[in-house]
């Protein structure tokens, strides 16, 4: 089997991101290549006592011949001044450098230098605040990413080893919630949920997905509230019709009151639950794997992995930061493109890609 090759953007060059990229990519069965700007990562290097493992290349489909043990940084941007890049202190010039560094890292997924997209924690507010182009709205990188690659669908979603969650609604205030919980979404989630389930069981297990109600105790039918009946019931059916359709064995429950469904998740009675907004199912996430957990964006074109933490400004630059999650991160976009392989999924994938681009 090919050796799995990574496009690993590093993230706001002042938080921990190049930090937990550096200790990450230390490893010799994958094919990593860091894309952000050389000298805050030869700075990370330094502080994590790898200095003299990372080189610059210009051409990302190069790194194949680069030595045992050294991994290539690829640098599509100028480079930034250390004044723009001080831990703790994010900076219009790192935002849009930031940005830029996603694109580019998405890109060589996209057109065949990579397999696989895993992205740093990034600063919104330094991105927005930069004005670069694509930074106007930016809410994360699962929006941004399908807006760049065209995606008719994304699903923000975390893995866990207890049980995985996908998102129906994500980055939006609680207040528009409700509204938002339709059939249609309700039922993306849950089909792109179970697929990404399907693609990690192991032989002749089949996965059991609750999907969580917006209301307590799921509505108490109709007592508290609407949704639950009107949308969730009917898109929980349609997510079962459209794998059965498809001949693939998956049980889904649904609505099952969200305090129920992850409690028994964390016991192993379901292998992922479907929450319907942002904190419904991070808080459980975080409570059961907090560091470890990975994000991950479902529906798109690419494999796109990355870790549940953000810049950490607090401890930048102490040589303190936890790589788990980073490693976690590259570990499921490894396994994701192994399960993949020889699969119409990826023959899809491979067919649309286009030339690699190089450094400017």
């Amino acid at each position: 089997m090919a050796r799995t090759r990574l496009a690993l953007s590093m993230g706001c060059p002042s938080g921990v991101g190049p930090e937990v990229a550096v200790i990450a990519a230390m490893r010799s069965d994958v094919d990593i290549v860091l894309v952000g700007d050389f000298g805050v990562i030869a700075r990370a290097a330094e502080l994590r006592k790898v200095a003299g493992h990372f080189l610059p290349i210009d051409d990302p489909s190069s790194r194949s011949s680069l030595p045992p043990g050294v991994i290539g940084v690829f640098q599509p941007t100028r480079s930034l001044a250390m004044s723009d890049a001080r831990y703790g202190k994010p900076s219009i010039a790192g935002g849009a450098a930031e940005l830029a560094w996603i694109d580019s890292a998405c890109d060589l997924v996209s057109f065949g230098a990579a397999d696989a997209l895993v992205t740093g924690p990034v600063s919104k507010e330094a991105i927005v605040r930069s004005r670069a182009p694509g930074s106007k709205g930016f809410i994360g990188h699962t929006e941004h990413l399908q807006a760049r690659l065209k995606s008719k669908d994304v699903v923000m979603a975390f893995y866990g080893e207890k049980f995985s969650t996908a998102l129906v609604t994500t980055h939006m205030p609680l207040a528009q919630v409700p509204r938002s919980i339709t059939k249609s979404a309700v039922a993306k989630s849950a089909y792109f949920l179970g697929d990404f389930l399907l693609r990690l069981a192991a032989k002749n297990h089949v996965p059991k997905l609750a999907v969580a109600g917006l209301n307590p105790h799921a509505g108490e039918h109709g007592l508290f509230g609407k949704e639950d009946m009107r949308a969730i019931a009917p898109a929980v059916a349609e997510a079962r019709a459209r794998f059965a359709k498809e001949k693939r064995k998956i049980e889904i429950a649904g609505p099952v009151p969200a305090e129920t469904a992850f409690r028994l998740a964390m016991g192993g009675q379901y292998d992922g639950v479907v929450a319907m907004y942002h904190d419904q199912a991070t808080i459980p996430m975080k409570v059961a794997s907090f560091g470890e957990a990975v994000n991950v964006s479902l529906a798109l074109p690419i494999i796109r992995t990355s870790v549940d933490h953000g810049t950490a400004y607090d401890i930048a630059g102490k040589g303190t930061a936890d790589a788990s999650g980073m490693r976690a991160a590259i570990d499921l976009a490894v396994r994701l493109v192994n399960a993949d392989a020889g699969s119409p999924r990826r023959a899809k994938r491979e067919s649309s890609r286009k030339r690699a681009p190089s450094r400017p």
